[in-house]
């Protein structure tokens, strides 16, 4: 497919899970891809040899995100390596600590709110400027902002809760523009993220899995096959949604 030749696509995150799904994905479609990571810098260059084995372009950038002036040190690396922005995929987050209420510090909760709100907000602020007109700015949410985010989860659920309205708004912003911005929601996806417990206990997978209309645990591509949709023109009149990505997981 080459639904994406000429574009340029940044993908936070984009070196493992389903960051890494979409960064192979865009790049198989013809976009060069930024990919960006946090600290796994050997992550990254594995992917970026994995799309360039399959005749891609990408290059990774580095920032860690979460962390004062992180915004901007992401867009200078990128700056230095692409001139113009067609495809924003904000997926970099984290989990934080997996604490009911009563057991979560402010430092929990700032750190999982810097990381999964604050840095897509200021990310997405200093992208507008070289943002193309008739861009794509997709973010990833999550099924927990509509199914009720399990106790554990409490503050992650808000982070999310927080992204949702951040794109129904930007959406109409941009509109415009003829930029278009829309939410992904998986539900539990076999990542690294969720290694601890998905991977580890095989009563937990099939529980997930009798969850979903399919039967099975999702996976990265499942989520990047729709993101990649929201990142080509097929979606030019798709702007403003939360779409749940969860396999049906809560029909």
């Amino acid at each position: 497919m080459s639904t994406l030749t000429g574009k340029t696509a940044l993908v936070t995150g984009g070196s493992r899970g389903i960051g890494r799904a979409v960064s192979e994905r865009l790049a198989r479609d013809g976009a060069r891809v930024a990919v960006h990571y946090g600290r796994d810098e050997a992550a990254a260059k594995e992917t970026v040899a994995a799309i360039e084995a399959a005749g891609g372009e990408a290059f990774a950038l580095q920032a860690e995100l979460g962390v004062p002036g992180d915004a901007a040190a992401l867009w200078a690396a990128f700056d230095a390596r692409a001139d113009g922005l067609d495809i924003l995929v904000n997926n970099a987050g984290t989990t934080g600590v997996r604490h009911p209420i009563a057991d979560i510090t402010e430092r929990d909760f700032d750190h999982v709110f810097a990381i999964n709100t604050k840095a897509p907000f200021f990310v997405t602020r200093l992208a507008l400027p070289r943002l193309r007109d008739g861009g794509r700015i997709v973010n990833v949410s999550t099924g927990l902002t509509r199914g009720g985010a399990m106790p554990e989860l409490i503050a992650y659920g808000m982070t999310k809760g927080a992204i949702d309205v951040f794109t129904a708004t930007l959406a109409k912003d941009l509109g415009p523009r003829g930029i278009t911005v829309n939410a992904v929601a998986p539900g539990a996806i076999d990542t690294d993220m969720n290694a601890d417990w998905l991977r580890a206990d095989a009563e937990a997978r099939k529980a997930v899995a009798e969850q979903n209309a399919a039967g099975r645990v999702g996976e990265p591509r499942d989520v990047a096959d729709i993101i990649a949709f929201l990142a080509s023109d097929d979606s030019r009149w798709v702007t403003g949604q939360w779409i749940d990505a969860t396999g049906g997981q809560l029909l």
